[in-house]
């Protein structure tokens, strides 16, 4: 089962973590959280790993939707999107594809509101690529 939406974009991380969210938010999303991985690892277990961050985003309406398909969806909330990494200049932007959702539950009601997730994370992701987050 393919469950991410990915883009590689030849911008910095910081760069692209600061498009991300605009980019987000020009569909519709807010970023309710945001988990720095590398240095969480680093505090807790002392180890080293690329720049990674993940942000939660969120879409109220289509949360609120869901919740009402099905209550107990709030486990998988709210949409992750992780931008990582992957070398001097190229970054990975994955989005956990909301699709998933439905397959794991089972629950129909949830297609059309995963649909729309969808729709408008390949939007934000697209438009990453398209700008190569190429801000000075």
């Amino acid at each position: 089962m393919d469950y991410t939406l990915t883009t590689t974009v030849e911008a910095d991380f910081d760069v692209t973590v600061a498009e991300t969210r605009a980019r987000l938010a020009e569909v519709g999303f807010g970023v309710l959280t945001e988990i720095d991985l590398a240095s969480t690892l680093k505090a807790k277990l002392g180890v080293d790993i690329a720049p990674q961050v993940i942000l939660g985003a969120c879409r109220p309406p289509l949360a609120h939707a869901a919740l009402e398909a099905e209550p107990s969806i709030g486990v998988l909330l709210p949409c992750n999107v992780v931008v990582r990494s992957i070398g001097e200049g190229h970054t990975l932007v994955e989005a956990m594809d909301p699709a998933t959702m439905v397959e794991l539950t089972g629950n129909d009601r949830l297609a059309d509101i995963a649909a729309d997730a969808h729709d408008r994370l390949a939007q934000a992701l697209q438009a990453l690529t398209a700008s190569g987050a190429r801000r000075p």
